[in-house]
């Protein structure tokens, strides 16, 4: 066995860095896509905020370790009006985009969620100061056709939880610029800390008021949730560790794979030709915004270096 482990290591660390961050990014995706499944059948009965309170309380315990190496002086913070941003963002992208799931074919809620890439494009411009040039606007005028696409306003097919799902994409877009701007200063730990603590807090009012006793079932759906998040999760940093950050979010669409998988295999429901069709657009336009940021930070790398060697 240790002889097996050790010759598939051995092969593993041979791989390209690119093909490495995709192998692993492949079992992050896997992970995600079965913790919305897990959302999708605890929700059945249970209320969205009593999922997030008990999702928070399992992934508190597992990163507890780490949060009490230097409590409560992880506590101190330089932006505390950013990190009360950012919990406030992440209850807006969890609230909105989890109820979304819970109500629609996961195969569309995943699709409108891929949306974030472009509110992250959105608020570079007001947060990060970053000036974006026309090729990534038309990318995000495209982008929100594709998610129009999805959701169908005015048609049979249009539902609100269409629009919940889109403000879920909206708010994990704001969460990764505001976390881009706390980590100039703040330590991963600081900004775990107010994550695991100030999520936590906030969803336990709503979630106790709103508490149904979960059946024994529900109980390992919700406990499974909050262990497979937190590793899904843990995966995903050492993908983006290992290869480039525009290859790995490229293929962190492969969700989508999951989404359609078990939302036919949970759910008896497949997408129909118009979700294809704009999740195809919002995904194309989605890399391609990917892209552009990734040129643009090379352009930078590289004009620095040229300045330095004069």
């Amino acid at each position: 066995m240790n002889r097996t482990v050790s010759s598939l290591k051995i092969s593993f660390d041979a791989l390209p860095n690119n093909v490495k961050g995709g192998i692993i990014l492949m079992f992050a995706a896997a992970g995600f896509g079965t913790m919305v499944a897990l959302i999708k059948l605890a929700g059945q009965r249970l209320d969205v905020f009593q999922i997030l309170l008990v999702r928070q309380i399992v992934m508190a315990i597992i990163v507890a370790p780490t949060i009490m190496t230097n409590f409560p002086g992880s506590l101190k913070s330089n932006h505390m009006g950013l990190q009360l941003l950012r919990i406030v963002l992440a209850l807006i992208a969890m609230g909105f985009g989890f109820t979304a799931v819970v109500n629609m074919p996961l195969a569309d809620a995943t699709a409108i969620g891929f949306a974030k890439s472009f509110f992250v494009t959105i608020c570079a411009i007001f947060f990060l100061n970053e000036v974006i040039g026309i090729r990534r606007w038309f990318a995000v005028i495209i982008g929100f056709v594709g998610v129009l696409i999805v959701l169908r306003p005015g048609f049979d097919g249009f539902t609100i939880y269409g629009v919940y799902a889109l403000i879920g994409a909206a708010g994990a877009g704001s969460v990764m610029v505001v976390i881009r701007i706390l980590t100039r200063t703040e330590s991963t730990t600081t900004i775990l800390t107010y994550q695991a603590l100030g999520v936590g807090l906030a969803v336990a009012i709503p979630g106790i008021w709103l508490w149904v006793w979960p059946t024994p079932f529900e109980w390992i759906l919700l406990v499974a949730m909050g262990i497979i998040s937190y590793g899904a999760q843990m995966l995903n940093i050492n993908a983006y560790k290992y290869g480039e950050a525009s290859v790995m979010a490229s293929l962190d669409y492969v969700r989508l794979i999951y989404a359609v998988f078990f939302g036919w295999l949970l759910f008896e429901n497949l997408p129909d030709f118009w979700t294809w069709f704009g999740a195809m657009i919002i995904i194309g336009a989605s890399v391609y915004t990917i892209h552009r940021e990734n040129q643009k930070k090379q352009d930078i790398v590289t004009k620095a270096k040229e300045k330095a060697q004069v």
